[in-house]
This record gives C-alpha cells, sequence and structure tokens, in this order.
C-alpha cells in the first residue's frame, strides 16, 4: 500500500506560480511512474503531467506543456509540479498519483494509476 500526500496548493493570482509537492510512504518508490491529475467543478480529470520511474522521460497535454513541469527526488520520495503562468482555467483540485512503471505503462490514463492521494486545491484568481 502506497500513501500519497499533497501539498503547496493555494489560491495565486492569474500569471503567478505555485509548486506542488507529493509525498510518498513506501520504500519501493522508485519502481513508481507518478504522475497529476486535476479537476475542476463539474469536469472530469485530466492528466496534467507525469514521469517516469527514473525521471528520464515526462509527459504533458498541450495544456500545460511549456508552463508546467515535474520532476521527482527518489532519495526523498516525492514528486514536484511547477506550474508558472498560472491561468484561471487551472484552477482544480490536483492530485497526485502513482502506478507500477513498465514499458506499456500509459502516463495519460488515469486508470493506470493504483494509488492517489486526497488532493490539494489550487484556485487562481484573474
Amino acid at each position: 500500500q502506497v500513501q500519497l500526500v499533497e501539498s503547496g496548493g493555494g489560491l495565486v493570482q492569474a500569471g503567478g506560480s505555485l509548486r506542488l509537492s507529493c509525498a510518498a510512504s513506501t520504500r519501493t518508490f522508485s519502481s513508481y511512474a507518478m504522475g497529476w491529475f486535476r479537476q475542476a467543478p463539474g469536469k472530469e480529470r485530466e492528466f496534467v503531467a507525469a514521469i517516469t520511474w527514473s525521471g528520464g522521460n515526462t509527459y504533458f497535454p498541450d495544456s500545460v506543456s511549456g508552463r508546467f513541469t515535474i520532476s521527482r527526488d527518489n532519495a526523498e520520495n516525492t514528486v514536484y509540479l511547477q506550474m508558472n503562468s498560472l491561468k484561471p482555467e487551472d484552477t482544480a483540485v490536483y492530485y497526485c498519483a502513482a502506478g507500477t512503471d513498465s514499458g506499456r505503462f500509459r502516463y495519460a490514463v488515469s486508470y493506470e494509476y493504483d494509488y492517489w492521494g486526497q488532493g490539494t486545491q489550487v484556485t487562481v484568481s484573474s
């Protein structure tokens, strides 16, 4: 069982930045692909970012590419989401997720991930 705890959410003005953190309670953190998803009120959960077990590859949808970066520290069992140039449409609850990485892992697909955090609210004001 892997527990994930997100932090770093809050209220920020449009154009500002936030850095989300996700701490994992597992001794095998480096075996997991890590992803970030978000869900706004009345909308489906959507993919935001993912990083492979080694950190060697990262993935983003067009909506955040160039503004968001994802990184991980396997020694600290933590994954980060740096969000820059935030827009009001980025407002959502952001969730961290972990899934056993493999050659067939589909990083943008939510049901590939086995473990989820409780979420952290990000609100971007205009």
